[in-house]
């Protein structure tokens, strides 16, 4: 029997997560996540902030690293209306494992949890980008991605310089209501 050459299948692979992968800007549909207490909460409850979700593995030290890297950005940009989110999605994730996440990490913003189902559904991604981790999204104050990561390994929005610049230039825009000061600017 012959072996198959495995680039076409790889190349259709790419190709399908480029074609899965949500459109920016959008729309942020609402997301429920649970809090490490066991109660649900919503990804609404933010809106007039700009807010950076890390969708993540607690075991992946990557995601660990971006965790810090976002920890530092809130201590900077907390005052003017920053406010990020982490979501654990591990299979069996309950809030003691959040808990021993974020304590470690040094994390200073709400760590929640929730099913992989629910992330790939919000993300518009296919199970298999599922091991691309993490995967940040960028919302603005009017509740709109501006954002996202890709599932092609884009690292932009990894970049603390980078994602700095992008939070900073959308603190600066107008808030929803009219009003073009941002909190605490």
């Amino acid at each position: 029997m012959r072996a198959r050459n495995p680039v076409p299948f790889f190349l259709a692979l790419g190709a399908l997560a480029l074609i899965a992968a949500a459109p920016v800007p959008r729309t942020s549909p609402e997301f429920t996540y649970t809090e490490p207490s066991g109660k649900p909460a919503q990804l609404s409850s933010f809106k007039g902030k700009v807010v950076v979700i890390e969708f993540l593995l607690t075991r992946c030290p990557h995601c660990w690293r971006v965790a810090q890297t976002i920890t530092k950005l809130h201590k900077e940009l907390g005052p003017r209306g920053f406010q990020p989110l982490g979501i654990a999605f591990d299979n069996g994730i309950g809030g003691p494992v959040v808990k021993d996440f974020a304590g470690p990490a040094g994390v200073t913003f709400p760590v929640g949890f929730t099913t992989a189902d629910q992330v790939d559904r919000y993300l518009g991604r296919e199970p298999q980008e599922r091991v691309q981790v993490p995967q940040l999204v960028v919302i603005d104050r009017a509740g709109t991605i501006r954002a996202q990561s890709r599932p092609t390994g884009e690292t932009n929005l990894e970049d603390a310089a980078y994602l700095r610049d992008l939070v900073d230039r959308l603190l600066k825009e107008s808030v929803p209501g009219g009003s073009s000061k941002s909190p605490g600017g």
